[in-house]
């Protein structure tokens, strides 16, 4: 094991660190809108290059780095495991900050990602990592976007802390069912993880009301919860209901908000035996309880050699994480709920159709739709119809006749959606209606898509990747 102390030279432990920090995932909206302010550095909704959207959707980059890759944890799934023969390096509060400013000036970033392996103890780790943003907002006085990932386990006042420092916040759930997470995390629990989220999403609450802010409370986007007997919720909740709001200190309360931009998590897949059904049930929990702005769904990368996990040679499963990502969205924007997606007989789903063309063709006897007639959440149930084309139809149908003309400036995807709609009673081609002949179709349209997350070499940029650009 090659150590790298605090002496070293800078580079090479941001190289070390960038590299080990791919594995999370932190691609989302910002949902901050923070303008700069006179005698500070930065803000959340100047334009950027990459990685995450401010809220008006503008892209803007985060520098993305662990503070350390040391760790105590010997979770089997990650690279920086304690029983890995690996480079090891730790930033020290200060030269992330440099690093920090040094890169927004040179307009390479407009935020920062900052996660961090456990040295010492979760308190020790969560307190340098507190102290970094501290230096950063207070000293530096930077004011751009900042996520940092909360260590499960540590104090509320550090997690109170952070929750200040910080915009967003993610502690991340790893895995979907308490059993994989023993097997694979067996320094971590569910009710360890909960804990803290549950913490932070009532704090969160508690703080909008203090300062009269009770449009901007979060609100989950699950609508009429069925629960699940997969994903054990009076488990992953035990403990966390009784003092769940953190002791803000009043000295910051006045200042900043408190995690303005809500709270994140992730899950690995592929790397345990849980099927989709498992998966997305759980992320319809997480999403119901927790009032989570995203759950993100991390493939796994063969890295580590142990009996329990996928071989080294094991294709990594970029289209199965790519179809969660679409099943997610519409669980949130579509109105659709896990158990209409995918049941115990059919746990996953089909890699060459995406989860609403599936959902559309096993149930046919709804289709076609009457685009005159049909209300906004039937139209959303149409595949090529978006929550803003649905709402463009509704609107504009109370003054004229619509044709698949009119339909397509409104931005529906006509190549999907003419098999499921009627215009004035007539379909676009005449289209048989057989579960069979339109799945073939559908197939067709989608193997461009399949062939590049199934085949093509994808990878996470670095920030030292040599693209031959004089």
């Amino acid at each position: 094991m090659v150590n790298i102390s605090s002496g070293e030279d800078i580079m090479q432990k941001l190289e070390i660190l960038s590299a080990a920090a791919k594995y999370d995932v932190a691609c989302t909206s910002s949902g901050v809108a923070r303008k700069g302010e006179k005698g500070k550095l930065g803000n959340t909704a100047a334009s950027g290059i990459c990685h995450t959207f401010s809220s008006d959707g503008r892209c803007v980059s985060l520098l993305k780095i662990l503070m350390t890759n040391h760790c105590i944890f010997d979770c089997k799934y990650c690279i920086n495991r304690c029983s890995n023969d690996i480079k090891r390096a730790c930033f020290t509060p200060k030269e992330i900050c440099e690093l920090t400013v040094e890169f927004y000036k040179r307009n390479y970033i407009e935020g920062l990602f900052l996660s961090s392996g456990i040295i010492n103890s979760p308190n020790y780790t969560m307190e340098k990592l507190c102290e970094t943003l501290s230096l950063l907002r207070n000293e530096y006085r930077f004011n751009g976007y900042i996520h940092v990932k909360a260590i499960p386990g540590v104090s509320d006042d550090l997690l109170a802390q952070a929750g200040f420092l910080a915009d967003r916040m993610s502690v991340n759930i790893e895995f979907p069912t308490e059993t994989s997470l023993k097997k694979f995390a067996p320094n971590k629990s569910f009710k360890l993880i909960s804990s803290p989220m549950k913490k932070i999403k009532d704090s969160i609450v508690s703080h909008r009301l203090s300062i009269g802010e009770s449009k901007k409370l979060p609100r989950s986007n699950i609508n009429n919860y069925i629960p699940s007997s997969i994903f054990n919720e009076q488990k992953i909740l035990e403990g966390s209901a009784a003092s769940s709001i953190l002791n803000l200190p009043k000295t910051m309360t006045k200042n900043r908000p408190f995690v303005p931009s809500g709270q994140s998590t992730q899950m690995i897949i592929g790397a345990g035996d849980e099927s989709d059904y498992n998966i997305l049930m759980s992320t319809q929990s997480l999403y119901r309880n927790f009032d989570l702005k995203r759950v993100f769904y991390s493939a796994y990368i063969p890295i580590n050699e142990d009996s329990s996990l996928p071989k080294l040679n094991e294709p990594i499963p970029l289209l199965r994480e790519h179809r969660l990502y679409q099943a997610d969205w519409l669980l949130r924007f579509y109105g659709f709920h896990a158990q209409e997606l995918l049941s115990a007989k059919e746990p996953n789903f089909n890699p060459y159709m995406d989860p609403k063309c599936n959902w559309a063709i096993k149930h046919l006897e709804h289709f076609p739709v009457e685009v005159q007639t049909a209300d906004i959440a039937l139209l959303l149930r149409v595949p090529g119809i978006g929550p803003k084309a649905a709402k463009r139809i509704v609107s504009s149908r109370r003054y004229s006749l619509l044709d698949f003309n009119s339909l397509a400036k409104m931005g529906v995807v006509l190549k999907r959606a003419h098999y499921f709609l009627t215009c004035n009673g007539k379909m676009m081609y005449k289209t048989l209606i057989d579960e069979k002949y339109i799945t073939n179709k559908l197939i067709t349209l989608n193997n461009k898509e399949n062939w590049q997350h199934s085949y093509k070499p994808e990878r996470q940029l670095s920030l030292f990747d040599d693209f031959g650009v004089s």
